[in-house]
Order: C-alpha cells, then structure tokens, then sequence
C-alpha cells in the first residue's frame, strides 16, 4: 500500500518583535505533503478561533466534569475536494498559479500548497492558556483518503486583542481608596492610607505609578507594601472555577511610629504579563493591585485596586524570510504581501464596527461593547 510520509502546516510570521496578530491582519503559509503516491480525497486547511473550558470535581463517589465551549469563527480552504453546498462564504476551493484547480492524484514527491486568511473584524479575546481553560486561533491541515484515517497538522498564531485606551473612557479613569486601622492587643493607636492611581488601563512594560498617603499614629513601625496579581475564572453549567497567583511585590521604606509621609511607588508592569481577558463570556484573566500595611502583631489594612493590562503597542521587526518556495514559482507572504493564488485580496471595511457582522464572518461575537468592557461588567455572572 502507497503511504504518505508527512503533511506539516506552516505560518509566516507576523511584522512585528512579538510576532501577535490582530483583527484584520492576513496570515499566510503553506501547507507542505510529502507522499510515495496517494489518491487524495480531500486536502484543506482551516483556521479557527475558539475558547474552551473544562475541569472535573468530586461529589462523594461521584465525579462531576464541567465543560463549556465559545466559538469566535472557523474559515476553511480546499486545495483538493469540494466544499460543503452550505459551506457558504466560510469555505473556499482554492487554485495554483494559473488559476486551475489542483488535482486528485498527487505524484511522488513533496508539494507544497500556499494559502492565505484575514483575521475576522469582530471582537474576540487574546490567546490564553489556563489551568482549566484555553483561548486558541489554529491552522489546520487535514488530509482525507477513501478508507483510512486522514492525516492532519496543526499550528497556532498568537492573537491579540487590539488596544486602544481612546475606545474605552473606563481606562483612563483614575482611582482612589482610603483605609484606617485601630490597633489592639500589642499595638496601639491608629494606621490610615489614602491611596491614588493615576488611570485603569496599562500596557505590557509601563510603570504603575501608585500614591498614597500613610499616617501611622501608632506605638510601631509599618511598612507599605504592593502587589500586582491575577484572578482566573472559568465557568462552565453555572458554575465557576477560580485560581489566583501574585506575579509581583514590592516593599517601601519603613514608616516610624507617630508620623506622616506621602509615598510614590512605580511598579514596572513585566513585559511578559499575559494581557487582561475581559471578553470572553466562559473565561476571564483579571488583573488586580494590592496595597497593604504591614502591621507587627496585627491584620494587615489592605486595598485593592481593578486594573487592566494591555497589551504593549507592536514594535515592528525586521521581515522573515519566506518559507521554501513551491515548484511552481509561489514564494509565501507576510501580513503585508499580495495574497495566494485564488485568493481574493481581503479588504477591510471602510469603518469597521465591533458589533456589525460582516460578510464572511460567523454569528456575532458575544461581547460587542468595545475591545475592553467596563470593569463593572466583568464580574462573576454566576
């Protein structure tokens, strides 16, 4: 029996450092076939995106498992086959250089087949990986043969959400909070803090700048402290899954009992903090501050701040080479080459809105309030 040897799938990457990409950008690759000789049914490949969420719990001798699922869109090509009569605007019957159709019968060798997607404009959430949840935009390649398994690869691109502080006011909104403590026990006195951000919203890198005015009308010493942390929540059946881990502290210089002092702290927010997931209707990755004083003997006043992280604004980089050319002459683009062959050069709309489906794009997403909704809107609807 004739074998395939492999079916690898492959991506260029994006024009900036970080290789992300976003609503609206063309992904383009190749998907390679190495074969002795095989009669194709079907050769496609597909590009996703979707969440998903899943954990199990134990009841006494029972076991419960907690699963739920969002889909964002899912476009499929053919290189070989035809597409579904309902496949609609979503599935495409791609040609080579010369505009024909490729065929069935793959000679000995390897073959290489480019393609090309836009990025839906809708609003979906960054990609994601938890502890009982994931954010995934794939490509797929399969490889169907009359009575055999099909063969299949695949690949993710790492997505973006698109920041913009302007869309969304709720960013730039500064916070304040005040707290005071009386002591007890082997304390006495009173500790208080009046504590100020600047606005919500910060990017991936920037410095958190936090104000505070400390009274310590106390018989000790205190020290203030910070914590920046992130809150996952997953839910799935109406119920709700949360994990909690402190990224980062900091320790400010120590307050002498019986005194006043105004204290300016500017944490650096890491440039490899996951990006703040408020869109995504199974799924959330909040972000919050945690200013407290540290008290001898005694609980600790705490405040906790709401913010967002964004993430930081695209640096461009210096072009990758392309992959492998094909036997045909096709050597694959980036996001800003011409399409593959039999690809309509996607166009964006003239003004792209969140909340308007466009032609080729699937239901509506679930979140059309803008790229980061309110902080009001992002608690536990369960």
């Amino acid at each position: 029996m004739l074998t395939v040897k492999s079916l690898t799938v492959n991506y260029n990457p994006a024009n900036n450092e970080q290789n992300t990409f976003t609503s609206g950008d063309c992904v383009s690759g190749e998907v390679t076939l190495e074969v002795t000789k095989e009669h194709t049914k079907c050769l496609s490949i597909q590009f996703k995106g979707k969440a998903d969420v899943m954990w199990s719990e134990r009841h006494g001798q029972t076991t419960v498992v907690y699963h739920s699922k969002d889909k964002y869109f899912s476009i499929k090509h053919f290189f070989v086959g035809e597409k579904k009569d309902n496949g609609g605007d979503n599935e495409t019957l791609l040609t080579n250089n010369i505009g024909k159709t490729y065929v069935n019968v793959v000679a000995p060798g390897c073959h290489i087949y480019p393609f090309t997607f836009q990025i839906p404009f809708q609003d979906m959430p960054s990609s994601f990986k938890g502890s009982c949840g994931k954010i995934l935009y794939s490509l797929n390649a399969k490889l169907s043969r009359s009575v055999r398994a099909p063969t299949t690869d695949s690949i993710n691109i790492n997505y973006v959400t698109n920041a913009d502080l302007n869309r969304d006011p709720g960013l730039m909104e500064p916070q304040h909070e005040s707290k005071d403590k009386k002591m007890k026990f082997f304390n006495s006195g009173t500790v208080a803090m009046d504590v100020n951000l600047e606005k919500t919203g910060f990017f991936q890198g920037e410095g958190l700048k936090v104000m505070a005015c400390i009274q310590n009308n106390s018989s000790r010493e205190i020290k203030p402290k910070y914590c920046v942390y992130r809150e996952h929540s997953f839910f799935a059946q109406g119920n709700r899954r949360v994990s909690t881990k402190d990224l980062y502290k900091e320790v400010g210089e120590p307050i002498a009992p019986s005194s006043n002092q105004n204290v300016t702290r500017v944490l650096s927010i890491p440039l490899d903090v996951e990006p703040s997931i408020l869109n995504c209707s199974i799924l959330k990755a909040e972000h919050r501050l945690r200013v407290y004083l540290d008290v001898k003997y005694a609980s600790d006043p705490v405040i906790k701040f709401p913010i967002v992280i964004l993430p930081a604004p695209k640096v461009p980089g210096v072009e990758a080479p392309p992959l492998a050319a094909s036997g045909f002459g096709f050597e694959p683009f980036g996001n800003t080459y011409p399409p593959a062959w039999g690809m309509v050069p996607p166009q964006p709309p003239s003004a792209p809105q969140l909340s308007d489906p466009q032609p080729s794009d699937p239901p509506p997403a679930y979140g059309t309030s803008g790229t980061y909704p309110s902080l009001m809107d992002s608690g536990n609807k369960y």
